[in-house]
């Protein structure tokens, strides 16, 4: 079951500076969905689950890999928000719609969730330097730190539409979702404040 994003206006996240012109949210969902539902038909038609010569099938590894992109953007929003703790309340509510989506991706039975990728609390006991998941330190203004994130955001967006392609049908309805909210929390990071959607 996947929990939809929270409603998360601009000014929820807009730090005051002024970006170029982006895409329109509409065009933006639009092409998404597009996207989405033409792999969809496509992926909908798969004749079974491929395995590995090492015996584990294609919706579990693709799962466990989604699950580790999703916990390295919270380590991206948590150690944001700890070289930034004036961000930490306005990111709160996109790093939860990431956590709940690795929730949502993870192949561990319902008896046994794994925790692997909302273990870190948002804000945790960071260290001095923030370093982000790719080692690079967290941008030393608010600004640059949230346009790293949105970068994040849309980079795994575009990901697993890509990955749609070859993903079992209930997977790629799910990876659809999640890449249209990553896109969402992209845009929401990157509106300039007061702006009109």
């Amino acid at each position: 079951m996947i929990t939809p994003c929270p409603a998360i206006t601009p000014e929820d996240v807009a730090v005051p500076w002024t970006l170029p012109p982006r895409p329109s949210r509409r065009s933006l969902l639009a092409g998404a969905a597009g996207a989405a539902g033409a792999t969809l038909l496509s992926g909908c038609s798969g004749a079974g689950s491929p395995e590995t010569a090492s015996g584990i099938p294609l919706e579990q590894r693709m799962r466990e890999a989604a699950v580790r992109d999703s916990a390295r953007l919270l380590e991206r929003y948590d150690a944001t928000a700890v070289a930034h703790p004036a961000l930490a309340e306005r990111l709160a509510p996109l790093r939860s719609a990431v956590a709940a989506h690795a929730a949502a991706l993870s192949p561990a039975p319902a008896g046994a969730p794994s925790r692997s990728a909302s273990a870190s609390p948002s804000g945790g006991t960071g260290a001095a330097a923030a370093p982000a998941p790719s080692g690079e330190p967290v941008a030393a203004t608010p600004a640059e730190a949230v346009t790293a994130l949105a970068d994040a955001e849309r980079s795994l967006s575009e990901a697993r539409t890509i990955d749609l392609a070859g993903a079992p049908g209930e997977l790629a309805r799910l990876l659809a979702s999640v890449a249209a909210c990553g896109a969402v929390h992209a845009y929401l990071l990157t509106s300039t404040p007061g702006a009109k959607p």
